[in-house]
């Protein structure tokens, strides 16, 4: 597996996601987009399992995937404490193989900033996901205030170099190179988190 050294960051990031799990600034919005989850889920970047306590347990199965092994240990004692289904795979998403059509939803809660290439990831989740299928998103991204996006894209380098993603991400942008159809956007924070309702589109 590739990306050794972002692995071992995130591996030692894993108790500062467990503490930052009930984070209340961002419940009301994982609640917002999680419920809308259903049926068969793959959940990319799944860290510590911060999404957990917003499923409907009796109404999905999860498959978390993430390439940190620590993070896999964390979401599991989460997923048993909430009792939802999941089963999880240690996988980096740009070496993941899955079948076409594979799954009802795909979720993604603050976990674009951290792939190389987004557009390619999202086009991933278009073939992954059912054609009648719904992809529910929480990133952060680019503010629409010039004042504070001009501080997202000065302090990029640094902020990778220590937290391992991307604060400066065009995410409107992103979402129209990709292949998939967004049916309904928020932003909240200055512009700052989006909460992005979309869907695959077959050609």
């Amino acid at each position: 597996m590739k990306n050794e050294k972002l692995i071992e960051k995130y591996d030692k990031q894993a108790k500062m996601y467990e503490n930052n799990r009930a984070n209340q600034k961002l419940a009301r919005w994982r609640n917002k987009i999680i419920k809308n989850a259903y049926g068969k889920v793959l959940e990319v970047g799944i860290g510590a399992g911060a999404n957990f306590p917003y499923y409907d347990r009796d109404n999905v199965e999860v498959t978390g995937v993430d390439f940190s092994s620590e993070m896999i240990k964390s979401a599991k004692r989460t997923a048993a404490q909430f009792q939802v289904k999941a089963e999880f795979i240690q996988a980096d998403i740009d070496e993941l193989v899955l079948e076409d059509n594979s799954f009802d939803c795909i979720v993604s809660t603050l976990s674009l900033c951290s792939y190389p290439d987004p557009i390619v990831t999202l086009n991933k989740f278009n073939h992954w996901c059912r054609k009648d299928g719904i992809i529910l998103l929480m990133e952060h991204g680019l503010s629409s205030n010039s004042f504070l996006s001009f501080g997202q894209k000065m302090i990029d380098p640094l902020h990778k170099k220590i937290s391992g993603c991307h604060c400066n991400r065009n995410i409107n942008e992103i979402m129209r190179n990709s292949n998939l159809q967004v049916d309904h956007i928020e932003r909240y924070w200055s512009d700052i988190l989006y909460l992005i309702w979309a869907k695959p589109v077959r050609s």
